[in-house]
């Protein structure tokens, strides 16, 4: 309990910050395996699958502490994204990798990287400060 007799539970931040840094870092991996094989006949490009459907089986439910707090329907807590289909072109040599592809693949794995970081750093940032206090 906190100073204000309000349950305080686990803190899963920096869990779930770890298992998306090693979710990136195989979406990395699999991302330049398929780089380096963009000239081998009959490759198929492989991706994996998105870290938000790691998260859907786990149920996260939004607490209302105080009677000020907005409620929202299910249907607008539901953030799965909708599952849309490779357009890319298969050569003639039955290879699927795209470059372009997997560049912009690289760019979104950075960026996701980039911002795990921040959030981390933030919510260390404000743990060590709450426990100057």
């Amino acid at each position: 309990m906190d100073r204000n007799g309000a349950v305080v539970g686990p803190l899963y931040l920096f869990e779930l910050a770890s298992s998306q840094a090693r979710y990136l870092e195989l979406r990395q991996s699999t991302i330049a395996t398929n780089v380096a094989n963009a000239n081998t006949p009959g490759f198929r490009a492989r991706d994996v699958e998105p870290f938000n459907k790691v998260l859907d089986t786990v149920p996260v439910r939004l607490a209302t502490t105080s009677p000020s707090h907005l409620q929202l329907s299910a249907a607008e807590t539901d953030t799965r994204a909708i599952a849309k289909k490779d357009s890319w072109e298969v050569v003639h040599s039955g290879n699927s990798v795209s470059l372009e592809q997997e560049m912009i693949k690289g760019n979104d794995v950075n960026r996701d990287y980039s911002m795990n970081s921040a959030v981390v750093r933030s919510f260390h940032r404000m743990l060590l400060s709450s426990v100057k206090t």
